[in-house]
């Protein structure tokens, strides 16, 4: 069983082949950090022409890398969604066009749920596991309970964690992207210089917010007139260990939802870009631990963005007799649990 798994829903764009055994036999990930760096974002528009321009080269190096011909290949996997809408038609059209060529089935994938499967690629979990994915363009909980069975517990009410952190590294002069940023200057900084506040902690529930932290951070920098390098490094500090609180209390709420609902499971998996941030892993550790749960975390490399989730949730689809057609149009908003409230802000991205 081999799966080609196309991702571009937003700056990687990346192509990679995964086998029914779980190997990975070629992820290739192009970043257009070079492109949107000095806007210190991602611009739509230009992310939407680098895939057009990168998607074919990239699509034969991972065949060439997996040593595999297009015929060899069982299915092939886009994500159709959600994401930035000019990116994520490039790389479904593209799909589309090779199934279309080769005769090989065509697999719609979630762009979500390919991070939620993502453990079962690395780890060869088993359903159920509780998920919080937080990246910069989604901040959720959720029950994973099979393959399109997702039951949301929590979601950002505002802005995702992901973007606090971009937001917060423009706002100190740090640079782009800004959760590494961030990260490293915080290595350098003192914790409990600035006082922030821990959004949503305490409260009920496991739904997230972030902009008021954000608003914190841009009014201690208003009020302190000018930080220098120390200063700076010390509000990254800060800034970051009041999300990595903020996100624990969170979690723990929805470690023991998710205990009701799932007696004896025991696994909590951490998926997406800012899955990355050493404090907030720690955080989770120990959060997790103090309730009898394991932290699963996929390698680095795919919590980020990448091909190989898109091919191995493909897989998994097409396992089950799934497969979509070729008029399946692709969706900026797409939620695993289209049942869930609608949350205002970015969790409505979902």
């Amino acid at each position: 069983m081999l799966v080609l798994g196309l991702e571009t829903s937003c700056d990687e764009t990346a192509a990679a082949v995964v086998g029914g055994d779980r190997t990975i036999f070629a992820d290739v990930v192009l970043s257009q950090l070079s492109e949107h760096r000095p806007f210190g974002g991602v611009v739509p528009e230009i992310a939407a022409r680098a895939h057009l321009d990168h998607l074919d080269g990239i699509v034969a190096e991972a065949l060439r890398r997996a040593n595999v011909a297009i015929g060899d290949l069982d299915a092939i996997a886009a994500t159709a969604g959600p994401g930035l809408i000019g990116g994520v038609m490039v790389g479904a059209m593209t799909g589309k066009a090779i199934a279309a060529v080769s005769g090989k089935p065509f697999i719609a994938v979630n762009h979500l749920e390919g991070h939620a499967l993502t453990a079962r690629l690395t780890h060869g979990l088993d359903f159920p596991y509780l998920l919080l994915l937080v990246s910069g363009g989604h901040c959720q909980l959720l029950a994973v309970e099979g393959v399109g069975r997702y039951r949301r517990l929590g979601a950002t009410l505002d802005d995702a964690a992901g973007e606090a952190f971009d937001k917060v590294a423009k706002m100190l002069d740090l640079g782009y992207p800004g959760g590494p940023a961030v990260q490293e200057a915080a290595a350098r900084g003192d914790s409990a210089r600035f006082v922030l506040p821990r959004p949503m902690k305490g409260r009920p529930g496991c739904d997230f917010s972030f902009s008021g932290l954000k608003n914190a951070v841009r009014m201690t920098i208003a009020g302190a007139g000018s930080l220098d390098s120390q200063g700076r490094a010390d509000l990254a500090a800060s800034f970051q260990r009041a999300v990595a609180e903020s996100i624990a209390d969170r979690v723990a709420h929805a470690i023991d939802a998710f205990a009701r609902l799932h007696p004896g499971a025991g696994n909590l998996v951490v998926a997406g870009g800012v899955a990355a941030n050493k404090a907030l892993r720690a955080a989770l550790v120990e959060t997790a631990g103090a309730r009898g749960f394991s932290l699963v975390a996929p390698p680095l490399a795919l919590c980020t963005d990448n091909g190989a989730m898109i091919a191995w949730a493909g897989l998994e689809r097409w396992r089950l007799g799934q497969s979509d057609g070729l008029d399946f149009a692709p969706r900026p908003r797409w939620p695993l649990d289209p049942g869930a409230k609608r949350l205002p802000g970015a969790g409505v991205k979902a």
